[in-house]
């Protein structure tokens, strides 16, 4: 480039730079509160499950399953069933019968901070 080039080149970056406006704090809004995130969180839907338990089988043990099979879990009787939320385990509970319903009583929870979405 000849100095005529870099005289026209400066000329005009000098204009683009008259053109940008400094950003400052104030102009920016604010964040949104953190409170506003967790209410909104609140709302997100989950899916709760009860997992009795699981069993590894075969391919040929599969395919022999009739209506009167019976498949042994990895769950012994009586103990306490696996709660999870959207496939994360979150802690364990017993299967009771609430009215018409199956439900299910909570008897140990993980150490997953639910509660500070309540706030």
């Amino acid at each position: 480039m000849d100095s005529l080039d870099n005289d026209k080149l400066d000329s005009l970056l000098s204009e683009l730079d008259d053109g940008v406006q400094d950003i400052t704090p104030e102009d920016t809004p604010p964040a949104a509160p953190q409170r506003a995130l967790t209410q909104l969180m609140r709302k997100i839907p989950v899916t709760l499950t009860l997992e009795v338990g699981a069993a590894r089988v075969s391919l040929q043990e599969l395919m022999a399953i009739r209506e009167d099979s019976v498949v042994e879990l990895d769950t012994l009787a009586g103990e306490p069933l696996v709660i999870k939320v959207n496939g994360t385990t979150i802690g364990r509970a017993e299967v009771v019968v609430s009215g018409e319903n199956y439900g299910l009583k909570v008897v140990e929870l993980s150490d997953m901070d639910l509660g500070s979405l309540s706030a």
